[in-house]
């Protein structure tokens, strides 16, 4: 879980992620995102939100840690979603999200 979260921090500071409903929702649409993080305690709206945002850009999407930590990550209070806009980045968490087993939604 650190590796993935230092990771995230990270492409934070190189200037490769998005974070925010309106910032993930904007990256997706104009096809920057590689990867979607959708914290596991955001509202069911949320979630489904960006299960069908993804679904129809075909982003990967995965729900996974809590708003606090991956906002923590990132250098903000908290953040329920996520998108990584490098495509590097994006294969090293995928890489790391599934050797923890974590599956994609």
């Amino acid at each position: 879980m650190n590796n993935i979260l230092s990771t995230l921090g990270l492409c934070m500071r190189s200037g490769n992620l998005s974070s925010g409903d309106f910032a993930v929702s904007e990256a997706v649409r104009k096809r920057k995102a590689f990867l979607v993080i959708v914290a596991l305690d955001a509202s069911g709206n949320t979630k489904k939100k960006f299960r069908n945002l993804c679904s129809h850009y075909k982003v990967p999407l995965y729900f996974w840690c809590e708003k606090e930590k991956l906002g923590h990550a990132v250098g903000k209070d908290f953040r329920a979603s996520i998108a990584v806009t490098d495509q590097g980045f994006s294969d090293a968490v995928r890489k790391q999200l599934d050797k923890e087993s974590f599956m994609e939604v």
